[in-house]
């Protein structure tokens, strides 16, 4: 037992791991470190905040407990003693029904993720082993359990259960076929009824373990969200909802709303996310930028809102990068199943409407398609966390530009628009206006080296109008603008 080393070994099981302990002693005893959450954690461990310790100790030889699979991860190991281990994996997927058995003494520990069901016989008597958790016990917590003599698993208990020191209890666990698989940990999805929203409920479908919340289901700015959920059976929040009325931002109600939506709502999720181990997914704007940047911008340029929508944008990411597990997806021009621009040009050309449109104001539409795409393909790969720019992919566009398209898709005269400056077209405005950056594009080559390829936005732009086979020819019509 004595002179190993720290050292890691996976298992047949997903993500948990069998750790060596270095153990130290003479001959008035021994000491090792039983959790070090640096040097662990540098082996692979997760960081998985644990928040109870507790000690089972057991009299005799024999006594065996399980097969237990609690909704919480599990650091285990023995005190003194020695114990027969039994794991088996009872979460939903490819890996369900997997064993592993291996035997524990002061020199060993484990790490057992969250649904994998755990049973011990000890072998030594006056056996003690600790298990460091992360969540408080509860006993309305959701368990699974697996019968020790499940004939499937087929554990080779040491000792025959007919000899073993059992509960009733435990000796009437059900058997592996008629166990309920336990679910991944939630995803909550904020801002359900948005364009992004709607787009997300598509692309996770009905998934058992997605939620979806509006404000009238869950309010940021309320006191009581601390306790509004059990959240440490969240994975993921994805926070699709923001205030995101420029113009209106810049009015005093208007200015009062956008920060605490942005930024108070924003600070609350921050805060829940740190506690419980959560992911954060924020959405970010191209309007923390100023628009002076000569080139597209790219992640670790520093913001310079103009406005106070902007303001409160940055000020919200700011915040989320507190965050251990957070994406900050930083889009534009967003066009999904809503209100948009895109929208309101289809309707301007089918009443016979000639509207002026701005030319001096250059981006990329994002369609939510594609945002949420990319917001799934972060998810399941789990590249670095941190800012990742997302908008359709394609040549930069002025917003006349895209109108011109729009008209074309839909079968009007493209020569009808009429291309203004953003300060002929906001000259005779009536109240507030935000100032908006005249360079919108962002550079998408940190999302397109985790692999992710958005849509090209013109191709998804006649996708989105029911004309795809037409792109071709605004292509020809407008030709390259990589100059812009």
């Amino acid at each position: 037992m004595l002179g190993t080393q720290l050292a890691a070994i996976p298992t047949p099981i997903a993500g948990m791991v069998l750790f060596d302990l270095p153990v130290h002693g003479d001959a008035r005893g021994w000491f090792k470190e039983n959790w070090q959450r640096e040097k662990m954690t540098a082996l692979g461990l997760p960081d998985f905040g644990p928040v109870q310790n507790n000690i089972s100790f057991n009299t005799a030889v024999g006594v065996t407990r399980g097969l237990h699979a609690e909704p919480w991860d599990k650091w285990i190991s023995v005190a003194t003693g020695r114990v027969f281990g039994a794991w088996v994996d009872l979460r939903e997927g490819p890996g369900y029904g997997t064993v592993f058995t291996t035997e524990l003494d002061p020199s060993k520990a484990i790490f057992v993720p969250r649904g994998v069901a755990n049973g011990f016989q000890t072998l030594e008597p006056g056996t003690a082993y600790t298990y460091l958790v992360n969540d408080h016990w509860s006993a309305n917590a959701q368990y699974s359990f697996l019968n020790l003599a499940d004939e499937t698993a087929a554990i080779d208990w040491p000792i025959p259960l007919d000899h073993a020191e059992i509960s009733d209890k435990d000796r009437t666990h059900p058997r592996l076929a008629d166990v309920t698989p336990v679910p991944p940990r939630k995803t909550l999805i904020l801002g359900a009824n948005g364009q992004l929203g709607r787009a997300l409920h598509a692309e996770f479908s009905d998934a058992g373990h997605v939620e979806y919340a509006t404000r009238t289901d869950l309010d940021l700015t309320s006191p009581d969200l601390l306790d509004a959920r059990h959240w440490r059976d969240y994975d993921t929040i994805i926070n699709a909802a923001a205030h995101t009325a420029v113009d209106d931002a810049e009015t005093p109600t208007g200015r009062t709303t956008a920060w605490e939506t942005n930024v108070t709502g924003v600070t609350a999720l921050a805060r829940i996310a740190t506690a419980h181990g959560i992911t954060l997914v924020h959405i970010s704007s191209d309007y923390v930028y100023d628009g002076t940047n000569p080139r597209p911008y790219r992640e670790d340029d520093p913001v310079n809102p103009l406005g106070v929508y902007g303001q409160t944008k940055a000020a919200g990411d700011a915040i989320v990068t507190t965050v251990p597990r957070h994406y900050i997806l930083r889009t534009s021009w967003v066009i999904g199943d809503g209100n948009n621009f895109v929208r309101t040009m289809t309707g301007l050309a089918q009443r016979g409407v000639n509207p002026r449109v701005v030319n001096d104001q250059t981006g990329r539409l994002t369609f939510t398609t594609d945002l949420a795409r990319a917001i799934q393909h972060l998810l399941a790969t789990r590249p670095a966390y941190g800012v990742y720019n997302v908008t359709s992919a394609g040549t930069p566009r002025t917003w006349a530009e895209i109108a011109k398209y729009v008209f074309e898709l839909t079968g009007h005269d493209p020569d009808r628009i009429a291309p203004v400056t953003t300060d002929e077209y906001y000259a005779t405005a009536r109240g507030p206006i935000a100032p908006r950056p005249r360079n919108s594009v962002l550079d998408l080559t940190k999302l397109e080296a985790t692999g992710f390829a958005p849509g090209d936005q013109d191709e998804r732009l006649g996708e989105y109008l029911g004309a795809a086979g037409e792109v071709g020819a605004f292509r020809l019509a407008f030709g390259s603008l990589n100059e812009l």
